[in-house]
């Protein structure tokens, strides 16, 4: 069981976090001082330096709270007791809008976090090995039950996984969201059967084939 001291610190270091979440959305990262962290959470200097040893390590740190915010709601989706097919559809756009809303709520950090995306792919690492174990999951479930027609498991949850992420700025920046709203049945159908008709179903044969 933790100690009290132990729960007091974490107690402290998670409002810290929360009141440079705050003061980056407000004022972007660049603008933001760990002076201005330590008066806006009246906790002086010192107790900050004691959790955090400069701007950037705080910076991450609220990344990796959103993060887990995010896996929050992607593990119940993965527990949902729905068919696998389903439950699939369900994490794409569950996970897509997540991260549109922790972006967008925070303002100025939404820029940061497109300029600093090397400082954001170093916080997302242990999200991605969560999500890759999730996925692998629902691919193991729907292969077992029939539902899915693959090989690997692990390496499909692989390519789900980076093709999700290769949606994700065009998603938040409204080039494709309001699209993917409206067709969600052909994002679903392009991510879980693709764009190749069968051989036998297209209207004349390929030479090349």
């Amino acid at each position: 069981m933790p100690s009290i001291a132990s729960l007091t610190g974490q107690k402290t270091r998670t409002m810290l976090i929360d009141v440079a979440r705050m003061l980056f959305a407000k004022w972007g990262k660049a603008n933001t001082t760990m002076n201005d962290i330590a008066n806006a959470s009246n906790k002086g200097r010192r107790t900050l330096y004691t959790y955090f040893s400069n701007k950037d390590q705080i910076y991450l740190a609220v990344i990796e709270q959103e993060l887990n915010i995010l896996n929050e709601k992607l593990q119940k989706v993965a527990a949902m007791d729905i068919p696998p097919d389903k439950k699939l559809a369900e994490y794409i756009f569950t996970r897509l809008d997540a991260v549109k809303e922790s972006i967008t709520r925070n303002g100025s950090l939404k820029s940061d976090f497109f300029r600093d995306i090397y400082e954001v792919e170093k916080a997302r690492r242990r999200f991605d090995i969560k999500e890759i174990k999730l996925l692998v999951g629902i691919f193991q479930e729907g292969k077992e039950k029939g539902y899915f027609n693959l090989h690997d498991a692990e390496l499909s949850a692989q390519i789900f996984h980076y093709a999700l992420r290769g949606i994700e700025t065009p998603y938040v920046r409204d080039r494709v969201s309001e699209k993917m709203k409206y067709n969600k049945r052909f994002i679903i159908n392009a991510f879980m059967h693709g764009i190749l008709i069968p051989k036998q179903n297209r209207p004349h044969n390929d030479e090349n084939e």
